[in-house]
């Protein structure tokens, strides 16, 4: 039998069904081999033989690609998301890769659609994001629109990707689209929806959007993909496609696939009518905590010196009674305290029952129909920007990018 390399094709036998992969490597007495179907199974060595030996693929960045200059420009900001990636079959693991070029490589198609410039800012899985990172974020995406791109695409990591967007769009105002884009499953799977959710976010990208946006699969099919408002848009499954959601809204839009035709709603900001303008000032020194029955008030303490607190409350935006002395205490010592609801869709009032009527009577701001954590995003910007507390609680209350609906359906 041909020594085993990795890398190599291989069948996998077993109950007299025969299925084709790429041999991993072995160890602990079992051969690790990543089967066509995307997956990895573990088995003896004897079930499997050897097919052959493909060609040595050529390393990242290879080769010249050639774009059409006749084409629209596109920069892509990298922040370590999956649009692009290869199989490093030493570990089975799904290596990102960031350049324009190698995205092409991988998504041919897209040269289709545009011509594009790279910019990695990060190389980072989405739950190490930083306001830093969203700061150095909105100032690439500044200086793209600036250079004179008909649009941006940011790639992001799915897990944060709704922070991230709704803080470039506070510290934003944009003439162009700026998409954010993600992959749900990694790039060797046949369920991948890296390519499509790519190849949607070009089009938006192309198109006549306004405003910041996030592109993903808008059904579990590759049919379409929704155009989501930066601060209005949630992922709400952890591994579906179409896990991210509009809440308290419909989507801005959709692109239809294959055809990449994209139809905006008349809600969409359109292409050119915001002036280009960056103000990235973030208060960093705030929280967002969600309340739960018997969480007790002392776990506040934490959060003193805190400049801002978001409270995800219960229903139309409660806490126990006991929470009351304790935030007026946080309150009174400077902290801006906004209260949101867990149930995500609706509005909060806080005027309909006694421990509500006591948390206005305290100080607490109530956060209108704002998601958590696109209130959490805008209170670190107005606190970054606002020195007047006054102003603040003003401002927490005013709809600035479309975060907060004049009424809810």
């Amino acid at each position: 039998m041909e020594k085993l390399q990795t890398g190599d094709l291989v069948r996998y036998t077993n109950g007299g069904t025969a299925l084709t992969g790429t041999y991993i490597t072995q160890r602990d007495g079992m051969a690790v081999v990543k089967l066509d179907s995307g997956y990895n199974i573990g088995t003896s060595p004897e079930k499997i033989e050897f097919i052959g030996r493909p060609a040595p693929q050529p390393p990242a960045g290879a080769g010249v690609v050639v774009q059409n200059r006749d084409l629209p420009e596109l920069a892509i900001i990298s922040t370590g998301g999956t649009i692009a990636s290869r199989v490093d079959y030493r570990t089975g693991a799904v290596m990102s890769q960031f350049s324009a070029s190698d995205i092409l490589r991988a998504i041919p198609e897209l040269g289709d659609i545009a011509r594009y410039r790279d910019r990695q800012i990060a190389s980072i899985l989405s739950e190490n994001m930083l306001p830093p990172l969203w700061q150095e974020l909105a100032r690439a995406v500044y200086d793209e629109i600036r250079h004179g791109v008909a649009g941006v695409i940011v790639t992001h990591g799915t897990d944060t990707m709704a922070y991230s967007a709704a803080a470039v769009r506070f510290m934003l105002k944009t003439p162009v689209p700026v998409v954010f884009v993600g992959s749900q499953r990694s790039a060797d799977r046949p369920s991948s929806d890296n390519a499509m959710n790519a190849l949607c976010s070009a089009a938006v990208a192309t198109g006549d959007l306004g405003e910041v946006a996030v592109v993903m699969h808008a059904t579990t099919n590759d049919d379409r993909c929704a155009v989501h408002r930066a601060t209005r848009v949630r992922k709400m499954h952890t591994s579906r496609r179409d896990a991210f959601q509009s809440i308290g809204m419909a989507p801005l839009g959709y692109v239809d696939y294959p055809s990449l035709s994209v139809t905006l709603s008349d809600e969409a900001v359109r292409r050119g009518t915001e002036e280009p303008e960056l103000r990235d000032a973030l208060e960093e020194r705030c929280a967002l905590i969600q309340f739960y029955p018997g969480m007790p008030s002392g776990i506040l303490d934490a959060f003193e010196g805190c400049a801002g607190l978001v409270i995800s409350g219960t229903g139309l935006g409660h806490v126990a009674t006991a929470w009351v002395p304790k935030l007026r205490e946080l309150i009174e010592d400077g902290t801006t305290v906004v209260m949101t609801s867990q149930c995500l869709h609706g509005r909060v009032c806080d005027r309909v029952y006694n421990t509500g009527r006591d948390l206005l009577a305290a100080g607490v701001i109530e956060g209108v129909d704002m998601l958590p954590e696109a209130a959490l995003v805008k209170l670190m910007w107005v606190l970054g920007n606002e020195p007047d507390p006054e102003r603040v609680g003003v401002l927490m209350q005013t709809d600035l990018t479309g975060e907060i609906r004049r009424r809810s359906v």
